[in-house]
Order: structure tokens, then sequence, then C-alpha cells
């Protein structure tokens, strides 16, 4: 092959920059199968990296992107043959190595993964790392003995990629799912997609005790700060919390009551850097009992590789509900 686009994210006297760029695989950070992407996906992380509003790139120049899906074009692991159908999220991409805003990627083997069966590269970036760590959560919550029957679910945050995706899946479980949202306007959304009720962030009371009156079996959370301890005050005796995200805050001011009085466990959800067989299992999942059952309300939006650069801002500003698919190639 000769020339493709990326979309590179360079920083130039303290500043970052990003813009389409030509490359060839040579320019490429170092890996052991070529994929040619054909779908991508956009997340307030990618927002952060591109705008330069968050320092995720550990390294310069790295193309953006933390998920893609694609066709393996050639390969030096036998697992992966040419032709295969492939999702990869995470696993360093736009952090250390070069990620899924290119025509083509190069990359590690360990982080990638089969499509599940019955599932097309769109509706693989549809799910993405928010899929992802959503369907982490509740693998890790079952774990530790979640089940449906224990009680509501709660979900902050829930809107967003990871929330929306998490109440659809929750929901297709059989779990009672309760939405936390800043957005009054989404309630009807987030009932169609599973939601069995909708609290709006503003009516919360926080409450000073360590300990509230005890509401929820478990709960996915997208937000920290004053939510996340509002969430262990209130949680039923061994109720599970995912935490999963800091869009709030990333302080937690709580005491140690909520886990030695009622039990409660505090998971901490890193969709990164799991494991190969974990993230495999969690896959096989998503294409089995935890496949999302509204991705045409929750990815409906689909842009071209052209219009890219116009999409961070409104993730930044937090204005963006569900997801959005990004065609590459």
């Amino acid at each position: 092959m000769d020339k493709f686009r990326a979309f590179r994210i360079d920083e130039k006297d303290g500043e970052v920059v990003a813009g389409f760029a030509e490359l060839t695989l040579d320019d490429l950070t170092a890996g052991n199968v070529v994929v040619r992407v054909t779908h991508s996906t956009i997340n307030y992380k990618d927002a952060l990296a591109a705008t330069g509003k968050g320092r995720i790139l550990r390294r310069y120049p790295l193309n953006g992107g933390i998920d893609l899906a694609g066709v393996v074009v050639s390969s030096e692991d036998a697992e992966f043959q040419p032709g295969t159908e492939v999702v990869m999220n995470g696993c360093g991409l736009s952090e250390t190595a070069d990620g899924g805003y290119s025509e083509y990627a190069r990359v590690d083997s360990q982080g990638l993964v089969a499509l599940p069966e019955g599932m097309s590269c769109a509706e693989a970036m549809q799910i993405g790392t928010a899929g992802y760590t959503a369907a982490l959560s509740i693998h890790r919550m079952e774990q530790n003995g979640q089940a449906p029957d224990l009680g509501p679910v709660v979900v902050t945050g829930a809107s967003g990629g990871v929330g929306s995706i998490a109440i659809d899946m929750l929901a297709g479980r059989g779990y009672e799912v309760v939405a936390v949202t800043g957005k009054a306007a989404q309630a009807d959304y987030l009932e169609a997609i599973g939601a069995r009720r909708v609290l709006l962030r503003d009516d919360i009371d926080f409450g000073k005790r360590p300990l509230e009156k005890a509401a929820w079996a478990g709960a996915i959370d997208n937000l920290g700060g004053d939510y996340l301890a509002w969430l262990t005050r209130t949680m039923r005796y061994g109720g599970n919390i995912a935490s999963i995200g800091l869009a709030a805050n990333h302080e937690l001011h709580t005491t140690v009551m909520p886990f030695i009085l009622r039990a409660v466990c505090l998971l901490g959800i890193n969709s990164v850097d799991t494991p190969r067989e974990l993230r495999r299992a969690v896959w096989r999942r998503i294409g089995g009992d935890l496949r999302p059952r509204h991705l045409d309300r929750i990815g409906q939006r689909t842009m071209s590789f052209d219009e890219l650069p116009t999409a961070f801002d409104d993730y930044i500003a937090g204005s963006v509900t569900g997801r959005t698919v990004v065609e590459i190639s």
C-alpha cells in the first residue's frame, strides 16, 4: 500500500496540534498485525486528546482514536489471518501507540479480538470502549455476587455512551435500572433504552451522615466526586459500585462506615489494561447475553472521517447523548 490518511496529534511549543496527515506503514508504531480500519468512534477521552484539554498521549506524535474495527491485512500471529474482522479498544491506542483514526493501523495482537459472531464492524464501534466498559463493569459486579433479584442498580452519567449502554445491558439482564442524569430532556430516551426510573442530578439530596438510607443494590458510576461518595452512603448491604469515570470530580470524600457496616464493595474498572483472556470473555458476553438491544437509538449518529475534527468540542461540553460512529474507510 502507498500513503494513507490519518488524524494525527502532535505537540509543538507546548501546545497540542491535531489534523489530517498522509502516512505510510513505516510511520506507524510497532505491531505484529496490520488492520485496514473501517470504523472508529468518539469517546470523551478522544476529545480530550485531540483538543489538548487532557494529557492523554504519553508520546508524540500519535494517531488519535482509542477504538478501531476493521479487517486484518497482514499478520505475524496465526490466530488473526488476513480477512479476519477484528475489534480493539484501549490497549494503549492513542496513548502509547497509534490509534484508530487512520485508514490503516499496526497493532499488537495481544489486544485484538475477533468480532463476535453476527456483529459488524459498525456495530462494534457503536459499542466501542464505552460499551466494553459497561460490560466489564457488569461482568465484575456479577462475579462479585450482583443479581437482578437483589434490587435496583443505579447508573450515573446515564445519557453518555457508557451510561446508555450500561442501562441497555442491565435491563436486558433483568435488572431494575435507575438512571441518574443532569439532562431532564433525555428522560424519554433513557426510559426507551431500559431505565425503570430517571432521577435528576439536581434533585439528589446527598445527605451528610456516614450512612444514609440504603436504596441501591448496585451502581455504575461515571461521575466520581460527591456522586460516588453519595453512592457509598446509600448502598444496601453487600452492594457493588463499579467506578468507571470522573466526569464530575476525581476526588472521593467518604468514610469507612459503608465498607465495614454494610459490606459495600467498590470495584475499580480499567478498560485499557484488561488482561487478554478477560477482554475476550467480556467481548464474548457483548456478543451474547450482554448484547445491547437498542443500538439503533444509542449509536444512531454516523459521521465521515472528514467530519471528525468538528465533533470534539461537543464532547468536551458534555452535550452529546449516546454514541457516534466514524466511518474511516
